[in-house]
């Protein structure tokens, strides 16, 4: 029997071996010496190689709306897998495709008609930004290239959405990214919304400053404003009331697109299909993801809306109308995943259950209030932030440690950002999953005090 070569020896020798593994937005010496590892997971559960049993706080990474290892969507992947692997995703197609794009653009509000596939959330956007560009481009607006983000957003780490974005260790390792980029103040006020449930009542006037960055730079140049309608990355921050309306006015007023980042909000976060429905603004195009396979499979995309595509869509029918797409746009197994997803959805009314239990929801998390270094507590929809009093010296350190004892001592995933802790689960989560996963961070917060 021929040996087997030296480099397959040394693989199999250490096949749990931490050290290849160069892991993205995590400490990673921190987390090897003390590894979070996952083996399985079902429904609100994920589980350690041990076969310890962890409640999901965090829908994975904020995408795992419909709760673990679904049958209806495992079942769809199983069955795709061994019937369409892969279909060109240029110049053919697949019947799941043009299914999928109906099934999301009749859930999207207004004229939102057309779907752009992807396969992540920071492909969605910088797909968004180059069509916000082309479309001025042709229609003759070519001189309107200012793109318009939001200080602390998180619009994905393509050099588009990371441009756009604006959290600064985000930024600052990577230069100048695009040029002529602006932002708009962040929308968060400690001092007037603190330990406010859902969306505060103070900060609408910050939509304004958009008419100063118009005036500086002029409307000729400006091509599109992108937000999250919640920001979720940099720790729960709602929109104040009437801000996302005042924001659609000043656009319009301007000949600005409006882009609303719903990677995060997409899919029953807030308690309807998509943020957009909540505060009755129909944005221009909504970038997507996470929610859409409930984590299962990658597939992102872009909702524009129809005078978007109809835009595009002159000259020879035989010419591609926008240069640009991805090797896995629509991929089989993404779309299959989805549909069942979105029958999932429908079937459970998981978006009407997340938007009836968000009093209940909002009420468990202000119970923290009064804890030792809680700041302040946001709550919309099933999502919640808390933030801790930093260390004075470590920045960071406090959250970091609340992370890690959530997780073996409590059972518990969370997410943190800076001192920032936040929590957002799956949509099938149950009252007393509720109560758990608060009084599980009540015993962090303590402990890390």
């Amino acid at each position: 029997m021929p040996s087997a070569p030296a480099s397959v020896g040394r693989a199999m020798a250490v096949p749990n071996d931490l050290q290849a593994y160069w892991m993205g937005f995590t400490p990673n010496r921190a987390f090897k010496a003390r590894p979070r590892l996952i083996a399985r997971a079902k429904d609100m559960y994920y589980y350690t190689p041990e076969g310890r049993a962890v409640l999901d706080g965090t829908a994975g990474l904020w995408c795992t709306n419909a709760g673990h290892n679904r049958e209806p969507i495992v079942a769809a992947i199983r069955a795709q897998a061994g019937e369409l692997d892969y279909a060109p995703a240029f110049q053919f197609s697949h019947p799941k495709a043009f299914e999928l794009a109906s099934r999301i653009a009749a859930l999207a509000p207004g004229d939102l008609d057309h779907v752009f596939f992807c396969n992540s959330g920071s492909e969605a956007v910088d797909t968004a930004l180059k069509i916000a560009l082309a479309y001025h481009n042709v229609r003759g607006e070519g001189s309107r290239t200012r793109l318009i983000g939001r200080e602390r957003g998180y619009h994905g780490v393509g050099f588009g959405g990371t441009a756009v974005g604006g959290i600064v260790s985000n930024r600052k390792f990577f230069g100048s990214l695009l040029a002529g980029v602006d932002h708009l103040p962040a929308t968060y006020n400690r001092e007037h919304q603190a330990f406010s449930k859902g969306e505060p009542d103070w900060g609408e006037h910050l939509a304004d400053d958009l008419e100063r960055i118009v005036a500086l730079h002029d409307a000729s140049t400006v091509a599109a404003v992108i937000v999250e309608p919640m920001a979720g990355s940099t720790g729960v921050i709602p929109p104040p009331k009437g801000y996302l309306r005042r924001l659609r006015a000043i656009c319009d007023r301007h000949g600005i697109l409006l882009v609303f980042d719903e990677v995060i909000t997409g899919f029953g976060r807030l308690g309807y299909a998509f943020a957009a429905e909540r505060y009755g603004v129909v944005p221009d195009m909504i970038t997507f993801a996470k929610g859409v396979t409930s984590g299962t499979v990658p597939m992102a995309g872009v909702i524009a809306r129809k005078p978007i595509y109809d835009a595009f869509m002159r000259g020879p029918e035989h010419v591609v109308e926008l240069f640009h797409g991805y090797t896995y746009s629509g991929h089989p197994l993404a779309c299959a995943a989805a549909l069942a997803t979105l029958d999932l959805y429908r079937d459970e009314r998981l978006f009407e259950r997340a938007r009836s239990l968000e009093p209940l929801w909002a009420d468990a998390a202000m119970g923290l209030k009064g804890l030792p270094n809680v700041l302040d507590i946001r709550c919309v929809g099933l999502t919640a932030g808390i933030d801790l009093a930093s260390r004075p010296d470590a920045v960071g350190r406090r959250a970091y440690e609340a992370l890690e004892r959530a997780f073996h001592d409590e059972s518990l995933v969370i997410r943190t950002s800076g001192d920032t802790l936040a929590v957002t689960p799956p949509l099938i989560v149950s009252e007393r999953e509720i109560e758990q996963i608060f009084a599980k961070l009540a015993n962090v917060i303590r402990v890390v005090a």
